[in-house]
C-alpha cells in the first residue's frame, strides 16, 4: 500500500512539473528562456509512458501521463504564441 501512495505522489509531482514554466511564461509574456526541444522530448516521453501504461493496464501511469501531455501541449502553444509575438 505504501508503494501505491508513493506512486501517486510521484505521478502528481512529475505530472505538474511544467506548470511553473507555464505560469512563468504567462507572467513574463515571454518564452525566450524555454527550450522547445525539451518540451517536444518530454511530450514524446509521456506519450510512450501512456502507451506503456495502457499495455500494463496501470491507471496511475495512464492518467498521469495523459495529463502531463495536455499540460505540455499548453506549454508548447504558449511557446509559439510568445515567440511569435516577439518577432
Amino acid at each position: 500500500m505504501e508503494w501505491y501512495i508513493i506512486g501517486i505522489i510521484a505521478a502528481l509531482l512529475t505530472t505538474f512539473g511544467f506548470v511553473p514554466q507555464i505560469l512563468k511564461m504567462m507572467r513574463t509574456k515571454s518564452a525566450k528562456d524555454v527550450s522547445i526541444a525539451t518540451l517536444f522530448q518530454f511530450s514524446l516521453g509521456v506519450i510512450l509512458w501512456t502507451l506503456y501504461g495502457i499495455h500494463l493496464g496501470d491507471v496511475i501511469i495512464i492518467a498521469a501521463n495523459t495529463i502531463s501531455f495536455l499540460i505540455l501541449v499548453v506549454a508548447i502553444a504558449l511557446y509559439y504564441y510568445y515567440i511569435g509575438k516577439a518577432r
